[in-house]
């Protein structure tokens, strides 16, 4: 047995049975033992940061990692966005890159790199393998790493004789630390917090936002008059009818100062203290006032259900408290393009237990509040700010979550970024109702400019213009045998998305907005 033989069936003995791949000569033994050995499902992505964006929606949805397989280190690099992003969702992630035999490296070929360092800028755990014999356990550890709390990115390089040397050995699994308990007196200080009438800010992420950490945070709403929020950017949430309505904190600097106006402590439950996005010339970094106290619940790495299930409890939560009604009930509008009109359209839409991937930015900030009343769904979102998420994360969504509709949003501008992905999921016949808001501009960086003082001119205008020429998405879709359509009113979408749900395989519906 070969290195890469080894390498492929400790990974199979770890959990570890999907593979998104980009590879080229360096892993070519890694690919021929997938020829070898049975188990691995191989999934092809036309770019790195498809592979890695794939890699992060199955994580997600599957609560473990993905392999991938990338070619050195610029093909590492082309995916350290969505590397990045996975990253900020905690989301468990091993990554294989193929490298130049040990030997071979002080010749300093064209594809030498510093593979290493380019790793280390998003990985929690790098190693570079040395011999064949040593790959599994290399393999065994990365798993290992990879699936300690709260999920970490794991990237092991792989030089190529590593792959071809014979002596390979399967290492089994390695055991992988449970989530910590949070200390008794942190419990009692957050309790203490609650009982004192003063004003408190609950903030969700990560574990806490699955529905038994959001139930047991709907409890403790009930007992205490405390306020719930999620930050602004999520990694998974369950939300719709039954699930309790939390709302996220606002993108916009002064929105969120409004909302969180008059908060005297700030309780963090997997999260971190609320911060503006980016700093803006006069504005603070941090949301919340600056007199309030923050207090920790709960660390990404903690269990944050049983310590909020413990809290509801001491405060005398009732077992089961009923979740109110929706603020806003959905239906379907009619008319052109509007952002609130266009969420409550969806909302009326969505399939039961669909899975919903965000990658909006503008078009997506107004969806939150009408979606509470649609039907049950997981929400992902992109984490990390580095666009071009959408498409990827809802081709591994559906990888991970085959028997459930993914619905993927994603806004015209920075779906450019991964639009192979559309190929992928064609490939697969993924079951992905793809909506771009295709209103040709990077509109958000206009608000951003004026946002920090400037004004627009003739350079903005050009930089951020997307109209000429015009991107025509439903022959993007259709030249990568994705179905593909257009629509300009909020009825003609309600039409089309509804016929799109009433039937398998990938759909594209390009929602042109003037």
């Amino acid at each position: 047995m070969n290195g890469a033989e080894s390498l492929v069936r400790t990974l199979l003995a770890s959990g570890v049975d999907t593979c998104f791949a980009n590879p080229g000569t360096s892993e070519m033994h890694f690919v021929a033992a997938l020829d070898r050995v049975e188990g691995m499902r191989c999934v092809l992505g036309l770019a790195e940061t498809i592979v890695t964006g794939c890699a992060d929606g199955y994580a997600r949805m599957a609560g473990k990692p993905a392999a991938t397989l990338l070619h050195c280190g610029p093909g590492f690099a082309n995916g350290i966005a969505n590397v990045h992003n996975a990253r900020r969702a905690h989301s468990p992630m091993v990554n294989i890159v193929g490298d130049h035999a040990t030997y071979h490296r002080p010749y300093d070929a064209p594809l030498t790199a510093d593979t290493e360092g380019l790793a280390r800028a998003v990985s929690h755990w790098v190693r570079t393998g040395t011999t064949s014999t040593g790959i599994g356990d290399d393999g065994a550890a990365a798993v290992q790493a990879a699936m300690t709390p709260p999920g970490q990115i794991a990237t092991l390089i792989l030089p190529a004789d590593t792959a071809w040397g014979d002596g390979g050995r399967v290492t089994e699994a390695l055991s992988v630390p449970p989530r910590n308990a949070v200390a008794p007196e942190t419990l009692r200080n957050v309790e203490r917090v609650l009982r004192s009438g003063e004003q408190t800010l609950i903030v969700l992420s990560g574990q806490a936002l699955g529905e038994a950490g959001l139930r047991a945070a709907h409890r403790i709403r009930h007992a205490t008059g405390a306020q719930l929020r999620t930050p602004t950017q999520i990694p998974r949430m369950a939300r719709g009818r039954g699930r309790p309505a939390v709302d996220r904190i606002p993108y916009v600097v002064d929105s969120a100062r409004k909302v969180l106006e008059g908060t005297r402590h700030v309780v963090l439950v997997g999260a971190k203290p609320p911060t503006a996005f980016f700093a803006y010339p006069g504005k603070p970094s941090l949301l919340y006032p600056p007199d309030a106290s923050v207090h920790v619940l709960a660390r990404p790495e903690q269990d944050a259900v049983a310590a909020l299930e413990w809290l509801a409890d001491e405060l005398g939560a009732p077992a089961e408290v009923p979740m109110p009604d929706a603020p806003v009930k959905p239906e379907i509008v009619r008319g052109p393009f509007a952002p609130e009109a266009f969420a409550s359209t969806i909302a009326a839409l969505l399939p039961e237990h669909c899975i919903v991937a965000e990658d909006g930015v503008t078009s997506g900030r107004a969806l939150f509040p009408p979606t509470f009343g649609a039907a049950p769904h997981d929400w992902l979102q992109i984490t990390g700010g580095a666009i071009g998420h959408g498409f990827p994360c809802a081709t591994g969504a559906a990888i991970a979550a085959p028997d459930r509709k993914v619905v993927c949003l994603q806004a015209d501008g920075a779906g450019m970024y991964s639009p192979q992905a559309l190929w992928t999921q064609a490939r697969e016949k993924l079951d992905v109702i793809n909506v771009v808001f295709a209103n040709r501009i990077y509109k958000i960086l206009h608000g951003e400019l004026l946002a920090v003082g400037a004004q627009p001119g003739h350079a903005s205008n050009e930089l951020f213009d997307l109209a000429r020429p015009t991107l025509d998405w439903v022959k993007l879709a259709q030249s990568m045998g994705v179905e593909a359509t257009h629509v300009d009113t909020l009825e003609g979408f309600a039409d089309v998305f509804a016929s799109a749900c009433a039937r398998r395989g990938p759909m594209l519906i390009e929602f042109r907005i003037d």
